[in-house]
This record gives C-alpha cells, sequence and structure tokens, in this order.
C-alpha cells in the first residue's frame, strides 16, 4: 500500500492505520489508501473538507481532524464513511452546522466537536445517527440555542457535554427518554434556571462520578448565573453536593454556595398587578390597547380573558404580548364589556378587571367589514415575542409633537372607502372618562 509523502503507515492485520499528525499538511492527502480503517490528520492546517478527501473510504472507522483551521465542510463530505464510528473535530472554526455537513455517518457513535466558534446548529444535522450515537461533545463554543428536540432523541447517548457555551435556557423533559445518559455537563452557559426533569428524579444524581455509570447520573451546573427561587427546590433536594455552584441571584442569596442555603430560602413571590387600563371609551372600528403591567418571582406570564370567558390569543383582529398588553386592531361593539387580565407564575396569579365601551360609529360602515360575530376571539394563547405583527407606518395613525396642551396627527387617505366626506377625533384626559369629538 502506498503511503501518503511525511506520513507514517501500519498495516496491523486486519486494520490500516494512516498518521499524519504535524506534518503540516493544507489539505487531505488525495492518496489515502481507501482501505485505510483509521486515519489521524490532527496538527495540521487543513481548512475545507470536500466529498472527494474520504471518497470510498467505507473501511475507515476512526476520523481525527482535531487541530487544524477547518472553517468548512462542503455538503456530504462524509458521505461515503457508513462504518465511522468516531470523527474528531475539536479545536477548528466550525461556526455552524446543518442537515448535509454529517450526512451518511449512519454508525457514527463520538462526535467531538469542541473548541470551536460554533453558533448555530440545525434541527436536522445529527439526523443519520440519532440512535447510535453514544458521546456528543459540544463544550467550549459560542451556542446559545441547542436543537433540543433533536438532542431529545439521542437514546443511546451516554455522554452530553454542553459546557462552556452561552446557552440561556433547558426545555422542560428533555432528557426523560434519555435512560442511557451517564454524564450532563452545563457548566458556565449562562441558565438562570433549571427545570426539573424525570430522568433526574429516576436515578441518584451526583457532582463527581461515583458509582456504576449504569445506576447514576453526573450532573454539572456549576459557574451558571442560578436563580435561586422555588423552581430550583427540586435540584436544591438532590442528593448532591457542588461546591462550583453558587446562587447570583436573588439579592439576599446572590454569592453564596447552593448546597448551603436551606430548602425553605428557595421561594417565590406571586403575582401582583402594578397597572392597568381601568376604564376605556372607543369608537367601532378604532384600534384598541388594553396595557397590564404585574410583576412577581419568577416573572410571571401575562393572558386576557374575553367578556365571553374565553381565553384571547394572536389572530388577524388582536395581538397579544409578552409585556401583559392586548390590541384589538379594529374594535367590534360586540367587543364590549369586562375583559380580564390574568398574571400567572410558579407562586400563584392575579387577576385584574378591565373594562371596554365601544360606542356604535355613524361613519363606520360594517358592510366594509367582515362581521366578526358574537366572538372571534379564539382560545389559543401563545404569545407574539416579536411584538406582534409587521405593519407599515402609512397603514395606521400616527400622532407626533407631543406637549401638555397640543399633538399633531396623521392619518393614511381612505379613498378606497366609498362616501367619506369628514374625519372625526376622538379624545379624552388620563384623569377622566369624558370624550371628547372633534
Amino acid at each position: 500500500m502506498l503511503c501518503p509523502k511525511r506520513c507514517s503507515c501500519q498495516n496491523l492485520l486486519p486494520s490500516y492505520t494512516v498518521l499524519c499528525a504535524k506534518t503540516g499538511l493544507l489539505f487531505v492527502p488525495p492518496n489515502i489508501d481507501r482501505q485505510t480503517a483509521e486515519l489521524r490528520l490532527m496538527d495540521n492546517f487543513i481548512t475545507t473538507l470536500r466529498h472527494r478527501d474520504f471518497a470510498n473510504m467505507s473501511s475507515l472507522i476512526h476520523l481525527t481532524l482535531s487541530r487544524n483551521t477547518i472553517s468548512q465542510i462542503r455538503p456530504y463530505a462524509f458521505a461515503d464513511l457508513q462504518d465511522l464510528h468516531a470523527l474528531h473535530l475539536d479545536a477548528n472554526r466550525l461556526t455552524s452546522l446543518d442537515d448535509s455537513h454529517f450526512q451518511g455517518l449512519v454508525n457514527l457513535r463520538h462526535l467531538i466537536m469542541a473548541n470551536n466558534q460554533l453558533q448555530s446548529i440545525t434541527e436536522g444535522a445529527f439526523q443519520d445517527f440519532l440512535e447510535t450515537l453514544e458521546d456528543l461533545d459540544l463544550s467550549y463554543n459560542n451556542l446559545v440555542n441547542i436543537p433540543w428536540d433533536t438532542i431529545a432523541m439521542l437514546v443511546s447517548v451516554n455522554t452530553l457535554s454542553l459546557d462552556h457555551n452561552l446557552i440561556e435556557n433547558v426545555p422542560e423533559g428533555i432528557f426523560s427518554n434519555l435512560h442511557k445518559l451517564a454524564r450532563l455537563d452545563m457548566t458556565s452557559n449562562k441558565l438562570k434556571k433549571i427545570p426539573p426533569d424525570p430522568l433526574f428524579l429516576r436515578i441518584p444524581v451526583y457532582a463527581k462520578l461515583k458509582g456504576s455509570p449504569l445506576t447514576s447520573l453526573v450532573l454539572s451546573f456549576g459557574g451558571n448565573p442560578l436563580h435561586c427561587n422555588c423552581e430550583l427546590v427540586w435540584l436544591r433536594r438532590l442528593t448532591r453536593e457542588d461546591d462550583l455552584e453558587t446562587c447570583a441571584s436573588p439579592r439576599e442569596l446572590a454569592g453564596k454556595y447552593f448546597w448551603t442555603i436551606r430548602e425553605e430560602e428557595f421561594v417565590c413571590e406571586p403575582p401582583m398587578i402594578t397597572r392597568h387600563t381601568s376604564k376605556m371609551f372607543v369608537m367601532e372600528g378604532q384600534e384598541v390597547s388594553l396595557r397590564c403591567k404585574s410583576i412577581g418571582d419568577p416573572e410571571p406570564s401575562t393572558h386576557w380573558v374575553s367578556p365571553e370567558g374565553k381565553l384571547i390569543g394572536n389572530t388577524s383582529r388582536t395581538v397579544c404580548y409578552e409585556n401583559g398588553s392586548l390590541d384589538i386592531l379594529k374594535a367590534s361593539v360586540k367587543d364590549s364589556g369586562k375583559f380580564t387580565c390574568i398574571a400567572s407564575n410558579a407562586a400563584g396569579e392575579a387577576t385584574a378587571p378591565v373594562e371596554l365601551v365601544v360606542n356604535p360609529s355613524p361613519h363606520f360602515d360594517p358592510k366594509l367589514d367582515p362581521d366578526p360575530g358574537p366572538s372571534d376571539i379564539p382560545t389559543s394563547i401563545k404569545s407574539n415575542a416579536s411584538g406582534g405583527p409587521a405593519r407599515s407606518d402609512q397603514q395606521r395613525v400616527s400622532v407626533s409633537d407631543l406637549t401638555s396642551g397640543s399633538a399633531t396627527i396623521r392619518w393614511p387617505p381612505q379613498n378606497h372607502i366609498p362616501g367619506v366626506r369628514m374625519y372625526q377625533i376622538q379624545y379624552n384626559s388620563s384623569s377622566d372618562d369624558i370624550l371628547i369629538y372633534r
């Protein structure tokens, strides 16, 4: 067998090994024997991986590309490596992983991606080895978001290293089906809370390796800005100790070691609504904004209930915002009634009534707008994280040059509505509910 220049090759039956470490390579040598079983190319200057680099290498079991300058993996670069068990790509310059990068690695067991510059991973990036992967190392990267739904399907994973990233949250129940998981490392991320998981409660959990990996889980969460309230009581109750874990908040617990704090000090504060719209009068066809602000620990989520008792969600006519506001884009007389703002968190809930009065408008022609019926407010309560649908400034009324006694109001021409001869402006003072028309 021909051995590439500057490489050393070992024909140790039944496998063939090629070692090209620290040889100054700028690319994968083209004349590597296609029957190679182990290929080590670490400590070089390879920048790009192409399909031709590993074409027809169906016998390759172990591939090491650690400590190169790889910033690009061409689509299907590993497509012929159906028997590859271990792929080491640590200490390179990769910034993203997509669905095509690892296609064909149907028997992969170990994927080491530590010390890259990863910022994004698509949901399908690990699709070909969901059931075979045993070891996944994504530590020391720049990941804020992880494809959690994909992680939840790694049923054979034993070690999961996500430490030293920028991860801000972990969805509840993600690890519940990972029955073979023996080590989970999330040290030094930006986690304020960690949701309970059935997996953590089924088996003994430790901070350092002890006992059999088959019957225990080593769980590391140190170095995160943990917010030590009632949502972390479950973690405090686990039989484990880890001096790395401290509380970043609330203020009275900041800097204290997690495991020295008494369980009863992990408290939450129920919601309190601090400000809300009390009563609002509007004309039919107008846009309405109902406000509701609340405080609590953890931060409360806000929902609205219609006068008919239905939960309000986002539709073509209603927009719910994360800050507690509700917009009705075109008010109907049938919207009149008492709306309810509900603020809730782990410690309880608070409610506030908001009365809306929609007066019929002599200039509003319902024939130009579909009848909303008794109630067209849905039961979905999905919030609008982005702040509602984007609407062009040309399509809405704008107010500027505000002073204590004047304002400039601009609105789009209504040329598409036949018969418009005049416009009516309605306003009122914040100190009373008397409407003034001009």
